[in-house]
C-alpha cells in the first residue's frame, strides 16, 4: 500500500511540474491554457454578441465554470429581452434548471458539475445555439474539439473527469496544477527620485533620443523615469508609430552620474503561437502600485485583440509575471480580460 502510494506520489510529481501553454482555433471556437493548465474556451465565430465561455482548473476537484452573455459586461444592450427562456439548440428549446444557474436577463453562469455536463451532452453534437428573438448564434462548431484539447492538456482523457473522451480513471489520477512561480519584488519602496535625479536622467534621455535611430517624430519622443531601486531607474522612450501602437526602448539605468545604462530586451519564458519569444515594449507604460512594467499590443486600434503583459524587475532585469492574448477581433473582450497564457505570484 505504501509502494502504491509512493508511486502515485511520483507521478503527480512528474506530470505537474510542467504545463505547456498553448492557444488553439477550431473551427468557430478558440481555447487557451496557461502555465497552470487552467484552460478557458469560448466561440469566436459571427456571434452577433452570444458568447459561451467555458473555463476549467487542472486536478481532481471540479472546477468549472460555463456561462452564457448576451454582450459583455461594458456593451450589453439593455433593451435586449431576456435570454435564458429563450435560448434554442438547433431549433428546439434549451431549458436549464434554475436552480443550477446564477440567472439574469443577459448573463447565465454555472459552477455546478452536473450541470455543466448535462448541457455539454445536449449540445455537443449540435450545430448552433440561438435565441427565439435576436440576432445572437453561438456556433458549435469546434466546440467538441476544443473539450478534448483541455481533457488533453490537462491529462484527463479516459477519466471520469474528461468531458469528451470519459473512462474509468478514478479523479485523482488527473494531475494537478504546477507549483505556481514566484517572481521576487526585490525593493518593493524604491527611494523616490528626486527633482535633481528626474531632471538628469530627463537630459540623459533626450541624448539617448539623438543618437537612436527612431523614425518617431521628435515632438512625440517622449522620455519617462521611474525609480525601480534605491540605485537604478527605469528609462522608458517612444522610438517607433504605428497607426495605433507606439514602440519603446527602455533601460535599467544608474540613478547617479556617471550613467550606466543596460537596454532591456524582453524575453517570454515560453514560445506563443506567433512563434516568436522576444517582445517590442509595444506601448508600454510603468505600473508604480505593483511595481510592474506592461506592455500592451492592438491588433487592431480599438483594443479588443493583441498581447498585453507585465513584467517585474526582480534586482538583475525584467522577467514576465503575467501574458495574455486575445487572437480574435471581434469586440469582445478589452485587455483586462483576454485568456492568459502564463501567469506568477
Amino acid at each position: 500500500m505504501r509502494k502504491a502510494s509512493l508511486l502515485l506520489f511520483l507521478f503527480f510529481i512528474a506530470n505537474s511540474a510542467f504545463a505547456a501553454a498553448a492557444q488553439k482555433s477550431f473551427s468557430d471556437w478558440q481555447v487557451t491554457c496557461n502555465n497552470q493548465n487552467f484552460c478557458s474556451a469560448r466561440n469566436s465565430g459571427l456571434h452577433k454578441g452570444l458568447v459561451m465561455t467555458l473555463t476549467r482548473s487542472a486536478g481532481a476537484h471540479t472546477d468549472a465554470t460555463l456561462r452564457i452573455d448576451l454582450g459583455n459586461m461594458t456593451t450589453a444592450d439593455m433593451t435586449a429581452l431576456p435570454i435564458a427562456s429563450q435560448l434554442l439548440v438547433d431549433g428546439g428549446l434549451l431549458v436549464l434548471d434554475a436552480e443550477k444557474w446564477q440567472i439574469t436577463p443577459h448573463h447565465l453562469k454555472t459552477g455546478d458539475a452536473d450541470a455543466i455536463n448535462g448541457f455539454l451532452e445536449k449540445v455537443g453534437n449540435a450545430d448552433a445555439i440561438t435565441l427565439k428573438q435576436g440576432k445572437g448564434n453561438i456556433s458549435l462548431s469546434g466546440l467538441k474539439a476544443s473539450l478534448l484539447f483541455i481533457d488533453s492538456q490537462q491529462q484527463r482523457v479516459g477519466s471520469e473527469t474528461a468531458w469528451v473522451k470519459k473512462g474509468d480513471d478514478p479523479p485523482l489520477s488527473v494531475p494537478p496544477a504546477p507549483a505556481l512561480k514566484a517572481v521576487k519584488l526585490t525593493n518593493p519602496t524604491p527611494t523616490p527620485l528626486t527633482q535633481v535625479e528626474v531632471s538628469d536622467l530627463m537630459d540623459y534621455g533626450s541624448w539617448r533620443i539623438n543618437s537612436s535611430q527612431c523614425s518617431l517624430d521628435p515632438a512625440r519622443r517622449d522620455v519617462r523615469v521611474f525609480a525601480v531601486s534605491d540605485d537604478k531607474a527605469l528609462l522608458m522612450i517612444g522610438c517607433e508609430a504605428g497607426a495605433y501602437n507606439i514602440v519603446d526602448l527602455a533601460w535599467v539605468v544608474s540613478r547617479q552620474k556617471p550613467f550606466a545604462a543596460r537596454q532591456i530586451h524582453l524575453k517570454l519564458p515560453f514560445t506563443p503561437a506567433s512563434g516568436n519569444t522576444e517582445l517590442e515594449l509595444m506601448n508600454s507604460g510603468y505600473d508604480e502600485t505593483n511595481k510592474e512594467l506592461t506592455t500592451l499590443a492592438k491588433g487592431r486600434g480599438i483594443g479588443d485583440c493583441g498581447v498585453a503583459t507585465r513584467w517585474r524587475f526582480d534586482g538583475q532585469r525584467f522577467r514576465l509575471v503575467r501574458y495574455a492574448e486575445e487572437p480574435t477581433c471581434d469586440g469582445w473582450n478589452a485587455s483586462p480580460s483576454w485568456p492568459t497564457l502564463w501567469v506568477t505570484k
